[in-house]
């Protein structure tokens, strides 16, 4: 199965999937980790352009997770999918696979998101520079909504909520 983690930078989505894969023995794909084994400091542009490109090689690295084990969870972390195009490329490798498929949105208070973002600046402990309070706004403002059935996981409460809720959604 793939599970499409979507939200807003600093809503949970990598603490959620990590967790969901822990408790479901499942295997997490994170964006920005593939972005910083494939490209120098001084390539990374942030553009549209490579995050596609890391999302192809996440999918392909799904696909190969699946082809050895079909009951494996995959989780696609650290894409906001904010764009309807990118969670349907997600959707259409899933249908050609053929594996199942699941999205999961990451919602919470701003006022939580930014303290979340705020943190991690502060102690440095997310692969990508870009990501902070300006970002967060730019994509608040442009996120297109998710038509697709989903889960929509506010990560403000109880985190133990949060993961018993996505595990039952993606079991």
């Amino acid at each position: 199965m793939l599970v499409i983690m979507a939200g807003l930078p600093g809503t949970g989505k990598s603490a959620l999937s990590r967790a969901l894969a822990n408790e479901l023995s499942g295997v997490v794909i994170d964006k920005d980790i593939v972005r910083a084994a494939l490209f120098p400091p001084d390539e990374v542009e942030y553009s549209a352009e490579q995050d596609d490109f890391c999302l192809s090689i996440m999918l392909s690295t799904a696909k190969y997770f699946l082809a050895k084990n079909p009951a494996r969870i995959v989780f696609l972390d650290g894409r906001t999918f904010s764009r309807t195009y990118q969670i349907g490329a997600a959707i259409r490798y899933a249908d050609c696979i053929p594996t199942p498929w699941r999205i999961i949105e990451c919602v919470c208070a701003e006022e939580i998101a930014r303290a979340r973002l705020d943190r991690d600046a502060k102690e440095k402990r997310h692969p990508a520079r870009n990501r902070d309070w300006t970002l967060y706004c730019a994509l608040r403002d442009s996120f297109e909504p998710v038509e697709r059935p989903k889960l929509r996981v506010d990560t403000g409460r109880p985190f133990e909520e949060s993961v018993r809720e996505g595990a039952a959604w993606v079991g």
